[in-house]
Order: structure tokens, then C-alpha cells, then sequence
């Protein structure tokens, strides 16, 4: 392993700003994550763990390390009596891991397809799309203690998973690298075609029989109609969460857009915030060098020459927006660094 210095880290995330790391080292093991976390700790100095890079708006240049995740590999460690655990390389990328599954005959994960970004990022913020989770077929992780090296095992009760939020966004924030995370996936297909979408989809291509690989493919074509390539126009994909509310917002709300989505939840009633941004006339907005995407409001992009700082401003405006027009706080699914906050 290579600590290099001054590294550009414009190719590194998926927004592609510009930016610099003070010191960068890309680890391809755990030893090497070990390596790199022994000198940033003899250094004394800020830590920023990088994965896929998209899910990431990087403000400004990074102080201290920036440890790059790009450990591989994706094994079979256990045949169950309905599936098989797989180990994945938290290096590995998301999507390649599920195309990769599909091949091999190990289903759950096909509804998650085209999800940019890497494996070990995924369960920090409990990826989902189109009625799945990945908590359902997460079985559990390895991650290094920052403050110490050592190697822990989290089992699912110990991530504490929710809507794109686990321990590792909150109470543990910044004290672990996840290296490795271990699913549980199925031999036979459990197909979940709620989502309208989809059923549109697979209608649209003739499949009067769907599959894994149907519903992946049906997937992937929504997906790529409605979000941009971030390797043609930079982006971090949805910039918002989708903000759930109390039963009184929602009832003032719905009295006055009859036509608003909503989705009933455990914590409330959900609202879908790429509607609330478009209905406040957000969607397509120009500023030159970035501005809101024309065909999903949820998304800002970098159309070239963007800075970090300008991204985060035009964040906030549509934020400020938002919460004037229809009293709800939107709050960022995209992290931010160095720490900016809004």
C-alpha cells in the first residue's frame, strides 16, 4: 500500500467536482485498510473513507487521509437449506455484485439492480428501490475499528437498519470501515412486482412469465430512462430522502394536492420528494454549470465546471423552497465532505 499526497479525487466520485485529498491510499485488503488506519492514526488526522464515490458531494478539498475501499471478490461460504451466504468485497461494485448473483442462480437482489456505488457502502444507508431493502437479505458484515484495528462482526440486529439509515449513520458514525459484508441469498425466486413500474415494464418488453433476470432487465431499463449516467452527466443519483411526515401534515397537505403521493409507513405517512420538488418548479433548473435534472427532480447535477460549495447552495435553495411552499423539511441522502452542513 501507497499513501500518495495532493491526490485529485475528481475521478473518484460519481459528481466528479473538483477536489484533493491531502494524503489517499487505496487498500485492496484488510491488511492494507489496517496498514492505512495504523498511519492515520500515528498522524493524528481527519479520516475519509471512500467507496464507489456516489453517494458523495465533496465540498472542498479533504484534510488528513482518504482511504479508498477496493477490496474484491464475492464467494460462497455456506449452502442453506433455501439459499446460499455470499461474502462480498466491500470494494465490489453494488451493481456488478447483483449481475453477478443473477449469473450464479442467487435471487433477492434483482429489484436493486443498476444501483451505482459499492458493496460495503450499502448497508450503511440500507439501500432499496422498488420494494426491497437490502437489510432483507443482509446476513451480516466485518468492519475495523478505527480507534483500534481490530476486526468486529455485526450481526442484523446490530446494523439497526431503516429507511436508508443504519448504527453506521449515527451512533457509530466515522468509528468503523466495513471490509466485507455477508447476504443471504435464494435458490428460488421470490419475485416482488408491486411497483407499477415494473409491471409496465415487463409488460412493455412481451414477458407474460417474469424472472430474476426479467425483473432486473425491467429495472435497469426504468432506471436508466429516468436517471442520468453519472460517466456522461455528474451526479450522486437521488439527492433527497423522501421525507415522512406526522398524520396532521399529511392531512393538510392532501386536502390541498389531492393529487400528492403518498405511501403509508410505520413512522408516518411517506411523501415522494422528487413530486414536491417538481411541483415547486425545481425540476430542470438551470444554473450553467449544474442545475436540477429535466427528467427526475430528486436529482442535481454537475453539467461541468461545478464546484462543490455551488451544488450545496443550490441544495439549500430548493430545500428553503420546498419547506416554504409545503411546511417539510427535505433532508440529504447524498453525505457530504468535509462535514458541510446546511
Amino acid at each position: 500500500m501507497r499513501i500518495l499526497s495532493q491526490q485529485s479525487l475528481e475521478d473518484w466520485t460519481t459528481f466528479g467536482l473538483p477536489a484533493r485529498a491531502e494524503h489517499f491510499a487505496s487498500c485492496a485488503s484488510e491488511d492494507e485498510v489496517k496498514e492505512a488506519l495504523a498511519w492515520h492514526r500515528e498522524q493524528n488526522c481527519a479520516l475519509h473513507v471512500l467507496g464507489g464515490g456516489s453517494n458523495v458531494l465533496l465540498a472542498d478539498d479533504l484534510p488528513g487521509l482518504v482511504l479508498q475501499m477496493g477490496i474484491g471478490g464475492v464467494t460462497e461460504v455456506e449452502d442453506t437449506d433455501d439459499g446460499v451466504l455470499v461474502r462480498v468485497g466491500a470494494g465490489v461494485g453494488w451493481h456488478e455484485f447483483v449481475m453477478t448473483s443473477l449469473d450464479r442462480g442467487w435471487y433477492g437482489l434483482e429489484n436493486l439492480s443498476l444501483i451505482p456505488g459499492s458493496t460495503g457502502a450499502g448497508p450503511m444507508q440500507n439501500i432499496g428501490a422498488y420494494g426491497v431493502e437490502l437489510e432483507e437479505r443482509f446476513h451480516g458484515l466485518e468492519a475495523v475499528e478505527v480507534a483500534t484495528g481490530e476486526t468486529h462482526h455485526f450481526a442484523h440486529s446490530d446494523c439497526q437498519f431503516g429507511y436508508r439509515e443504519s448504527v453506521f449513520k449515527r451512533a457509530l458514525k466515522g468509528q468503523y470501515v466495513i471490509t466485507a459484508v455477508t447476504f443471504h441469498l435464494l435458490k428460488t425466486p421470490e419475485l416482488r412486482l408491486q411497483y407499477g413500474a415494473i409491471k409496465s415494464a415487463l409488460k412493455a418488453a412481451g414477458v407474460t412469465d417474469p424472472t430474476p433476470k426479467s425483473v432486473s432487465d425491467a429495472v435497469i431499463g426504468i432506471r436508466r430512462s429516468k436517471l442520468p449516467d453519472p460517466s456522461v452527466l455528474g451526479n450522486a443519483g437521488s439527492f433527497f430522502k423522501n421525507p415522512v411526515v406526522d398524520e396532521a401534515r399529511h392531512l393538510a397537505l392532501a386536502k390541498k394536492f389531492p393529487e400528492m403521493p403518498q405511501y403509508p409507513t410505520a413512522g408516518g405517512i411517506k411523501l415522494a420528494a422528487g413530486w414536491l420538488i417538481d411541483q415547486a418548479g425545481w425540476k430542470g433548473h438551470d444554473r450553467g454549470t449544474h442545475g436540477v435534472h429535466d427528467r427526475q427532480a430528486l436529482v442535481l447535477v454537475n453539467k461541468g465546471g461545478a464546484t462543490g460549495s455551488e451544488l450545496l447552495q443550490l441544495a439549500e435553495d430548493v430545500q428553503q423552497d420546498v419547506l416554504k411552499r409545503f411546511g417539510v423539511q427535505l433532508e440529504r441522502e447524498v453525505n457530504v465532505l468535509p462535514g458541510a452542513q446546511l
